[in-house]
């Protein structure tokens, strides 16, 4: 569900485990003093729960009722480093600008590039570098040579870093939406 509501889980829990969320809530009460993967591990190896349900009943006990820590860009940012935010800040309304029919959705807490429900591209910021995707790895590999080589980057399986105060390279960037539109 999008909207992040932990409490989604609920009917299918008390269906799959048989017992009503208040049980699971009033075992979790008694265990408080663990630390949260002390409380995972319990709900799944004592319990039989997925990681899925277990992770939503501990969350939601322990004051957490949505996965959802952000709804805007600036929300996201607020508490980032301003460098880092301003950067990430100027390269998605740039693709916005550029992008007809594009806009800034957050999903996973992180801000993406979608087009009529498509992702398209991401970009985060973290601790001491930015981190960015192509949705697909196919695009990110197809533009792997580029980024390591002409722009020395690092590129893992799935994202690239860059610099909080990235030089925005705009037509790397517009090369890798087209190629997640046409893809």
């Amino acid at each position: 569900m999008a909207d992040g509501d932990r409490t989604r889980h609920w009917p299918a829990i008390e269906r799959r485990y048989g017992r009503p969320v208040s049980d699971w809530l009033a075992l979790l009460a008694e265990r408080a003093e663990q630390r949260y993967p002390e409380q995972i591990a319990f709900l799944r190896e004592e319990h039989g729960m997925s990681r899925e349900h277990a992770n939503a009943l501990v969350m939601f006990a322990r004051g957490s009722t949505t996965s959802k820590r952000h709804t805007t860009l600036d929300g996201y940012l607020a508490d980032k480093d301003p460098i880092g935010a301003a950067t990430v800040r100027a390269m998605l309304k740039g693709l916005v600008a550029r992008h007809p029919g594009s806009s800034i959705e957050l999903a996973w807490n992180q801000p993406f590039l979608v087009r009529d429900g498509q992702r398209l591209f991401s970009v985060g910021v973290m601790s001491a570098h930015l981190l960015a995707s192509p949705w697909s790895v196919e695009v990110l590999d197809a533009f792997r040579a580029t980024l390591e080589d002409e722009h020395e980057l690092t590129v893992n399986r799935k994202t690239f870093r860059l610099p909080l105060d990235w030089t925005i390279d705009e037509p790397l960037l517009d090369a890798m939406v087209a190629a997640e539109v046409t893809r």
